[in-house]
């Protein structure tokens, strides 16, 4: 009998034992799984992507053309839809004429918030075009800020009438503008000596000067040999400078500098013919057509 309680008591301890390794056991797995989840690193969000913002153009001046969308509001005809756009240390401007003075003010952003910022507001300028049937009108002109060419951006109008509205325009298309032809290099003869027919215009019409004249080019210089057909010019003016006559007997004989061929030059002529010293001006013309070396 003695026998069989000790039997079953170790039993039951060896059972007690066996739930508490057991009890053990979980709560340690409880307790790593709680530790895990505490000390995993928190996910982090992706970094947002930026656009990078758009390249200005080099530094220089183009035409380009204005996009907006509406009917109501764009280019002069006479500008074909284009203006000026101009990058100075990579900051754009765009200058485009308008087709009236109805529009009295732009701003660069929305139409509600245009009220608040009156020292923000583009001012118009009076430009002059001329239309394809040689007419002409002033009309109001401006210089718009640019971000980025061929990209929309907003831009408000304020009419004539004290209301602002919204529109969308963007600026597109840019070239190189083409050189003014006016401004093109000078063709200037070679170093030589040269005879060239002139033409002399102004004052009264009873002085003129000998024709061809002579025409030296030195250094890609053009002077000419001016002889009137009086003695009594005691100096000519060029460009503001004065220039006295190479001779002492006979007619006036001066030597001018010439800018171009084929151009109208400005010069003042003083005559002491009259009881007292008279400047005049007339204008000397030299024709490139009959330019011809010296014999």
């Amino acid at each position: 009998m003695k026998k069989l309680q000790l039997a079953s008591m170790t039993l039951a301890a060896l059972l007690l034992a066996g739930c508490g390794a057991s009890a053990a056991s979980t709560a340690e797995s409880t307790s790593e799984a709680v530790s895990t989840e505490e000390t995993a690193p928190a996910a982090t969000a992706a970094p947002a992507e930026t656009q990078a913002p758009a390249a200005a153009l080099p530094d220089g001046v183009y035409t380009a053309k204005f996009n907006t969308d509406s009917s109501m509001f764009h280019a002069n005809e006479a500008v074909d839809g284009m203006g000026t756009l101009t990058v100075e240390n990579g900051t754009m401007t765009f200058h485009v004429s308008l087709q009236s003075q109805k529009i009295v003010n732009l701003y660069p952003g929305m139409a509600a918030d245009a009220p608040a910022h009156e020292s923000d507001w583009l001012q118009p300028t009076v430009d002059t075009v001329t239309y394809s049937d040689g007419t002409s009108d002033e009309v109001y002109g401006f210089d718009i800020p640019v971000a980025a060419v061929d990209a929309d951006f907003q831009l408000a109008i304020l009419g004539t009438k004290g209301t602002w509205y919204d529109h969308t325009v963007s600026v597109s298309d840019a070239e190189p503008a083409a050189e003014d032809t006016a401004a093109a290099a000078v063709e200037i003869p070679a170093d030589g000596s040269y005879t060239c027919a002139v033409t002399l215009e102004g004052g009264s019409g009873r002085a003129t000067v000998e024709s061809p004249a002579a025409l030296t080019v030195a250094d890609g210089i053009m002077t000419a040999t001016i002889v009137w057909s009086s003695p009594n010019y005691d100096y000519m003016l060029v460009d503001g400078e004065k220039y006295l006559p190479v001779n002492t007997d006979g007619n006036s004989t001066f030597e001018i500098p010439v800018a171009a061929l084929d151009a109208a030059l400005a010069v003042t002529a003083d005559t002491v013919a009259m009881s007292t010293p008279h400047e005049i001006d007339y204008t000397l013309t030299f024709d490139g057509a009959t330019l011809a070396a010296a014999e």
